[in-house]
């Protein structure tokens, strides 16, 4: 959504049938990877074994994850797109999905679970687009204008491309009947939010304000989009982000929540923490959201990002997950049971992100 940033060490993998990773570690029991004050979460997995993995996201009979995945392992020097089995997967690797060519992000099945909506780098380039992580001092995300955004089938074989226009298209996922994308597009001149139907028709514009607009995600009931939002206020920060974004970057260290309704109406910003606050969910209830956030790292020291939840209308912050270093990506299966994020816990000290599934406890 969504961008594997900030901080993030993100994507790579491995399951729980043995492959060669696993083959030289053993998978700790189930319970042992989560901290005692993670009171929400129980039976927790590790599903990835080493690399970057990222940005998991459920299929609709909640039996599939798609991700992406950075591992030299695997010959992948950025983010390409998997799938596996929520239990994992078997052999070398998971099935690609991507081309393996340029850079992709945001994976989500779409309806029928024979297919996956994702957005890629390669009609532009082969190769993978340079993506500095800091610029003039300044931490930033790249936002290519070589994004766009397409459906292949579970064998990897690009069946639609559904945008077209100059510049980013990317960080699309589904509404949860299956009718309605939403995704963020700089086609206006500002990275906004857009919806279309599944097949690219009917786009239409969500949001319109300066700055950027991201990483959305519907509400359990199809009602509601959830997502992350920078809004510079200051003719200094203004100009700043105008100047980045002419460069394809953004810097995403000041963002909070926002909520509407699908059609835009009613839009309201959720947190004021301050810091970065990003890659929202809804929770099963559709009451709260569950995020990332830093706002709690003391100040000059190393950025810490776990996961918190809160209530719609800004109340009731609570925080969920407890590592040291970094838990980000939640998302909740169709049936509300299990939860899947991304996590530094029990790299061993190396900078792996991997993927844990838990049951979720309301």
């Amino acid at each position: 959504m969504k961008y594997s940033g900030l901080l993030l060490l993100l994507l790579a993998a491995a399951a729980c049938q043995p492959s060669a990773k696993e083959a030289e570690t053993e998978t700790p029991p189930a319970d042992t990877l989560r901290y005692e004050q993670e009171t929400h979460l129980k039976n927790l997995k590790q599903l990835t074994f080493g690399g970057d993995n990222a940005e998991a996201y459920f299929s609709f009979d909640g039996q599939m994850l798609s991700f992406q995945a950075t591992n030299p392992e695997w010959n992948i020097p950025c983010d390409q797109i998997f799938y596996m089995p929520i239990s994992g997967y078997t052999g070398d690797r998971p099935q690609m999905i991507s081309t393996g060519k340029g850079r992709t992000t945001c994976a989500f099945f779409m309806p029928g679970d024979t297919s996956i909506l994702y957005a890629s780098t390669h009609l532009s380039a082969d190769t993978c687009p340079a993506a500095p992580r800091t610029l003039e001092g300044k931490y930033v995300w790249p936002v290519f204008n070589s994004f766009d955004i397409f459906v292949a089938d579970l064998k990897g074989n690009i069946i639609n491309r559904l945008t077209n226009s100059p510049g980013y298209d990317a960080e699309a996922t589904l509404s949860p009947d299956g009718t309605k994308i939403v995704f963020t597009s700089d086609r206006s001149g500002d990275l906004e939010l857009y919806t279309m139907d599944t097949d690219g028709s009917n786009v239409r514009q969500i949001t319109n304000e300066l700055g950027y607009d991201g990483g959305a995600f519907f509400s359990p009931d199809g009602t509601k989009l959830v997502w992350r939002a920078s809004r510079p206020k200051s003719a200094e920060d203004v100009a700043v982000y105008k100047d980045l974004l002419s460069k394809q970057m953004v810097q995403p260290t000041n963002m909070e929540i926002f909520v509407a309704n699908v059609d835009g109406s009613d839009m309201r910003q959720v947190t004021h923490l301050g810091k970065a606050n990003w890659a929202p969910y809804f929770t099963p209830s559709g009451n709260k959201i569950v995020f990332s956030s830093n706002h709690h790292s003391e100040e000059g020291g190393r950025p810490k990002f776990n996961l918190f939840a809160i209530n719609l209308d800004g109340t009731g912050l609570e925080q969920i997950t407890y590592d040291s270093v970094f838990d980000s990506f939640a998302m909740f299966s169709p049936d509300g049971k299990n939860m899947v994020f991304s996590s530094n816990r029990h790299n061993g000290g190396t900078h792996d992100t991997n993927l844990f599934v838990g049951e979720w406890v309301e």
